[in-house]
C-alpha cells in the first residue's frame, strides 16, 4: 500500500489545510503540461494520478479514518519477499567484506526462499571465505547446481571449490560438466588444468585453501 503521507510530504497528524497546501504545492511541480520530453511527460501523467488519488483519499474525513486503519494494520510479508530482502541486503554486506553479516542474511534467504540457486551460490561465496565453514560451502554450491543443473557457471563455482579442497577427481567431473554446457566458461577450464598439473586455478583463493 502506498503510503500518502509520504506522497505528500506531510506528518501523520497534518490539517485538511496541510493536505491541500502540499497538493497544490506537489501538483503545480509535477503537472505534465511542465513536460515536454514524452518519457518524462507520461511519468509526470502517473505521478500526477497517484498525487490525486492520495489528495481524494487525505482530505476527505472518511477515507482518511479508513486510510489510516488499513496502514495501521500489521504488514504480513511473504516468504518471497523476505528472502528477496535478505538476498539484497546479504550481497550487499559480501560486496562490503561484512561476511558474518553476509552469511546471516544470506542463510535467511535460504531458508524463505529454498527453491532459488542464486540463494544458494550467494550464500555459498560468502561461507567460502570462512575455512571453518568450507563443507556448507559446497553444500549450498551442490544445492544450486541441482536446482539450475544447466546453469555452466554454478557447476564451476562447485568444481572450483572442490578443487580448492583437493578433491580433485570430483571436481574434474563438475568441471567437464560444466564444460558441457559452456565449452568457454574460463573458469572450469582452468580447474580441469589444476587437475592435470596439480596446481590451484587461478582465483581459487575465493575457496578456503585448508582440507579437513
Amino acid at each position: 500500500m502506498a503510503d500518502f503521507y509520504e506522497l505528500l510530504s506531510i506528518p501523520r497528524n497534518a490539517t485538511a489545510a496541510d493536505v491541500r497546501k502540499a497538493y497544490a504545492r506537489l501538483a503545480k511541480e509535477r503537472h505534465p503540461d511542465r513536460f515536454t520530453d514524452p518519457a518524462e511527460k507520461e511519468h509526470a501523467h502517473e505521478t500526477f494520478k497517484e498525487l490525486t488519488t492520495a489528495f481524494n483519499t487525505l482530505s476527505n474525513d472518511k477515507s482518511r479514518r479508513e486510510y489510516d486503519e488499513a496502514l495501521a494494520r500489521p504488514k504480513v510479508e511473504v516468504p518471497a519477499e523476505i528472502a528477496r530482502n535478505a538476498f539484497e541486503r546479504g550481497t550487499a554486506m559480501f560486496e562490503e567484506k561484512r561476511y558474518h553479516e553476509a552469511v546471516e542474511l544470506l542463510r535467511s534467504a535460504v531458508q524463505h526462499g529454498p527453491a532459488e540457486a542464486a540463494y544458494h551460490v550467494a550464500l555459498c561465496r560468502a561461507l567460502a571465505k570462512n575455512p571453518h565453514w568450507t563443507r556448507e560451502a559446497i553444500q549450498c554450491a551442490e544445492k544450486a547446481v541441482s536446482l539450475a543443473p544447466k546453469n555452466a557457471a554454478y557447476h564451476a563455482e562447485l568444481a572450483e571449490m572442490l578443487l580448492g579442497q583437493g578433491l580433485r577427481l570430483r571436481a574434474r567431473r563438475v568441471a567437464q560438466r560444466a564444460l558441457e554446457l559452456d565449452p568457454a566458461d574460463e573458469r572450469a577450464l582452468q580447474v580441469l588444468r589444476g587437475t592435470e598439473d596439480g596446481q590451484p586455478p587461478a582465483g581459487a583463493d575465493r575457496s578456503p585453501g585448508t582440507k579437513k
